[in-house]
């Protein structure tokens, strides 16, 4: 293992990581010689992905979890001794909510998987990741929840032409930013070194926007995750970057 930052024999851990841009994570992240828990909820997904990563033999490997049910959540914890890196990927997108009487039960599942099952799954990988010299955490986030891009000029997009819409998935996505911060703070506390930051990945093609033709590519994306999950000792935490290493504001 690298003295300052996860390296070579260091263990990961992706949600989400049967598809899109989970699944490049885990495949960077084996290329850089960890051992990865390749997170799904469905078992043939999550064999397909495992075959399709077989080139790093059995070092990836395949975990069953569903990051909304606690059960699932104690038995994958249980099931893993040894953790240098999670990387909180898994989330869903239930469509154009808006807060102008938009399905409630759309926000309720966007919380539910974006904000709440980060929360769930970090608590219970807690133990094995204090266990590591080198703890990082990684919460892929979108540049959708950044509220000074929401009210002011962005690079990238200008989210004031959407008046609103997509607000389940953007306020839950602002939310997961704020637990990072916490989490990044917490942690400092304790005096354990993590590195706790999230992570906007950029407009992609994946499941999660179905028919984005002009997305990118998701192994773009994933390389900045995979840079945030191998910083060094000294690198930054609490913070808000894009795939291409800027700083994000909140």
């Amino acid at each position: 293992m690298n003295d300052t930052a996860p390296g070579p024999g260091s263990v990961a851990l992706v949600t989400g990581a049967t598809s899109g841009i989970g699944l490049e994570i885990a495949r960077q992240l084996l290329d850089a010689g960890l051992i990865v828990h390749v997170a799904g909820r469905d078992p043939d997904r999550l064999r397909a992905a495992i075959d399709e990563l077989s080139a790093s033999g059995d070092r990836a490997r395949p975990l069953q979890l569903e990051v909304t049910d606690q059960d699932s959540i104690a038995a994958a914890a249980a099931s893993v001794d040894a953790l240098d890196v999670l990387v909180n990927n898994a989330g869903i997108n239930p469509g154009g909510a808006d807060p102008l009487g938009g399905p409630l039960d759309d926000f309720r599942r966007a919380y539910e998987t974006n904000v709440f099952a980060v929360v769930a799954v970090t608590a219970a990988f807690l133990p094995a990741l204090r266990r590591s010299p080198h703890p990082r955490i990684v919460n892929v986030s979108s540049g959708t929840a950044s509220l000074t891009w929401t009210t002011s000029d962005n690079p990238q997009f200008d989210w004031r032409a959407v008046q609103g819409g997509g607000t389940a998935y953007r306020s839950s996505k602002t939310a997961l930013n704020a637990v990072t911060l916490h989490t990044a703070q917490a942690l400092a506390a304790e005096g354990s070194g993590a590195r706790v930051n999230a992570l906007a990945p950029g407009l992609r093609r994946t499941n999660l926007l179905p028919g984005m033709s002009r997305g990118g590519d998701p192994a773009e994306a994933a390389a900045g995750a995979v840079r945030l999950a191998l910083l060094p000792d000294d690198g930054p935490t609490g913070g808000f970057f894009s795939w291409d290493g800027t700083p994000v504001p909140w």
